[in-house]
């Protein structure tokens, strides 16, 4: 218990304090389960918020760490030179990325990605404006905050990157308003997912996509927490014409990495030294994301989150019935579903009596919960975190 504590005590002096941190040390985890230092398991139904997305300590992961470690970590030059990790990576991409997006660019983060994704918008647009929408995120760069339409994000931080302009989500009508304002981009979730999980229109996208093309403007579709199978299809932007798609979380199954991918039309405006980074396709992550979007692959994934996510979100339903009081609403797709309570003090109970029984949560918007677990739970183990999450309803209704 003396090694507990004095992780807490090191963390509490010594690590900057950006958000309020909840009082476990996990210390390992397997599959969709962690545990403590004092031995005790949780069922994390929040994946590392959306990245281990083929379980923790998953083998895969572990032989494609160890055996990239053992040959090569970072390029000499880093990007500047090949590497047939990254080649291999680019070819795997090549059967799951849209038809159109031909060009593919790996970095280290979703922030990074959308950052890149803007920047270079407006360089091979000549325009400035980006449209993004409200209650959307994409990052905690000043560049992706100053594009995210919520302003807890955005008030604190002055001056912000000029030239955004917010829409209502879900409202073309909004944006054909303003699309005509020297616009370069739109930049959209297919699902909003820290803003609460908000499901658009079927239709949503693919007017978008219209729009955009008839304006001459570029469509950026963020699927940082909605690809590699999250809801179910690899993309959700799959069928839809678009001009960058921006890719984290999912990609390497809890390793730092992520990309873009684009046209051959905006590739053929990009100059070199447009973009790069000193980590950007490094070997040992592309390593490891080869290995996870294969893995999802050969074991068809989209299969069991479809499967899963069909049986949990029949479930929370119910309750939604049961506990009319405490649910307002369930909404999602595939393994990414919300539970809208009633207000913030009761999230805030429920969370916390879920934990103390060995679930873990997490709590977005004050009173929403999400729930995003890894995309290989199985049913059983979904039913187990329901028994919980019931219990704690129980108690508080």
């Amino acid at each position: 218990m003396s090694e507990y504590t004095n992780t807490y005590q090191i963390e509490d002096e010594h690590y900057a304090s950006f958000a309020d941190k909840t009082r476990i040390s996990i210390e390992k985890g397997k599959g969709v389960y962690v545990y403590d230092e004092d031995g005790k398991k949780y069922l994390d139904l929040t994946a590392g918020w959306g990245v281990t997305c083929i379980g923790h300590a998953n083998p895969v992961i572990t032989e494609a760490l160890c055996d990239q470690s053992k040959k090569i970590i970072q390029n000499p030059n880093s990007g500047a030179t090949y590497s047939p990790e990254r080649s291999r990576l680019i070819s795997l991409m090549q059967e799951i990325l849209p038809e159109n997006l031909t060009r593919v660019f790996f970095g280290n983060n979703g922030a990074e990605a959308n950052d890149a994704a803007i920047k270079l918008a407006r360089k091979v647009t000549g325009k400035l404006n980006i449209i993004s929408m409200e209650k959307s995120f994409h990052g905690r760069t000043i560049s992706t905050v100053s594009a995210t339409g919520q302003n807890k994000h955005r008030n604190r931080f002055n001056p912000l990157i000029p030239h955004h302009i917010f829409v209502p989500y879900n409202d073309i009508t909004a944006i054909k308003q303003v699309i005509g304002n020297d616009v370069a981009a739109v930049i959209v979730e297919p699902i909003q997912g820290e803003g609460g999980i908000n499901v658009p229109d079927p239709d949503y996208l693919r007017n978008l996509s219209k729009l955009c093309a008839e304006n001459n403007v570029l469509l950026i579709v963020d699927e940082i927490q909605t690809g590699f199978c999250r809801t179910g299809p690899m993309f959700l932007s799959n069928n839809i014409k678009i001009d960058i798609l921006t890719m984290a979380k999912g990609i390497a199954g809890g390793f730092p990495f992520a990309g873009f991918a684009i046209t051959e039309e905006i590739h053929d405006k990009i100059d070199k030294g447009d973009h790069g980074g000193t980590y950007s396709g490094n070997p040992l992550g592309c390593a490891v994301a080869y290995s996870v979007i294969k893995y999802i692959l050969d074991n068809r994934i989209w299969e069991n989150v479809e499967y899963v996510g069909k049986y949990i979100f029949t479930e929370l339903k119910q309750l939604e019935k049961e506990y009319p009081n405490i649910i307002r609403d369930i909404r999602g797709k595939g393994l990414l579903i919300a539970v809208e309570l009633a207000d913030k003090d009761i999230a805030a109970s429920i969370n916390s009596k879920c934990l103390n029984d060995g679930l873990i949560l997490n709590v977005i918007q004050g009173n929403i919960i999400r729930i995003f677990p890894a995309l290989c739970i199985s049913k059983e183990e979904m039913e187990e975190g329901l028994e919980i999450f019931k219990k704690a309803l129980d108690g508080y209704d």
